[in-house]
């Protein structure tokens, strides 16, 4: 059993075979999928997802680059909004300095804004940080100190130092397709160091199909094929690294019901 913890089911990729896109990864053995917000404002189209699957569930938060769009939003209406029993997590917020987007200070007010909502939800927050590993470090930091939150740093491509930081903060570290990437070594090194009790296995998708599919549409099926090579940079079995990664799902995302392998 595998769960995809962040794939994005309400992009325009997925418009025509959802009810197949969902139904493969149930057949593939994946149990629990989290569709993830990049927009507060278009939470409803999320819900209406999550609401038709039984077995998909969603966030609520402002992706870095719309921070400039939705900057201003507050704390109290993201936490009012994850009273819907769909909702089980905030973001994805954090701090986008690849492609500029999003400004730089309206990314820090949103990030620290959500980090605020989990805080108080008790919520995880789904953690997106792309070039920028100094001030997410900082950030995440200076947060803590106020007061303790939870978090996964998804699609992880930073650096050593910051996952480090992440998990002495204690956050967790999640991984995608780029993992299967044959330029991604530093990156297996660095899957292959990190205590089992703090990995987690995603899609992204529509995006970064694993090596497997690379150039095709991304598709939360295809996470067996990222836990395949996280198992393998481990040193343990498909088997183990399934249970780790869906164990390290439902406690981070414990508002998730519980799904049982079949006997």
């Amino acid at each position: 059993m595998l769960v995809d913890s962040h794939c994005h089911l309400d992009f325009p990729d997925f418009a025509d075979d959802l009810d197949a896109i969902v139904a493969r990864a149930g057949a593939s053995g994946i149990k629990r999928i989290v569709t993830i917000s990049t927009r507060v404002r278009r939470l409803g189209e999320l819900l209406a997802i999550a609401e038709r699957f039984p077995d998909v569930y969603c966030s609520v938060g402002t992706h870095p680059h719309h921070a400039d769009e939705e900057d201003g939003i507050p704390a109290d209406e993201l936490i009012a909004l994850t009273r819907h029993p769909k909702v089980v997590a905030l973001g994805e917020a954090g701090l986008d300095y690849f492609y500029r987007h999003g400004s730089p200070q309206a990314q820090e007010r949103g990030f620290r804004t959500h980090i605020a909502a989990a805080r108080a939800t008790g919520l995880p927050l789904v953690i997106h940080t792309r070039d920028a590993d100094e001030d997410c470090g900082r950030i995440l930091e200076d947060e803590m100190a106020k007061g303790p939150f939870r978090a996964v740093l998804h699609c992880y491509t930073g650096g050593r130092e910051l996952a480090m930081k992440a998990i002495a903060l204690g956050l967790s570290i999640s991984f995608t397709g780029i993992l299967t990437f044959k330029k991604s070594q530093a990156l297996r090194d660095l899957a292959a160091e990190l205590p089992a009790d703090r990995i987690m296995v995603e899609t992204d998708a529509p995006y970064l199909a694993p090596g497997k599919f690379r150039g095709k549409r991304n598709e939360p099926s295809y996470v067996v094929e990222i836990a395949k090579v996280l198992a393998e940079t481990r040193g343990v079995s498909l088997e183990e690294i399934s249970r780790q990664t869906t164990e390290n799902f439902f406690r981070l995302f414990s508002k998730v019901p519980s799904a049982k392998a079949p006997a």
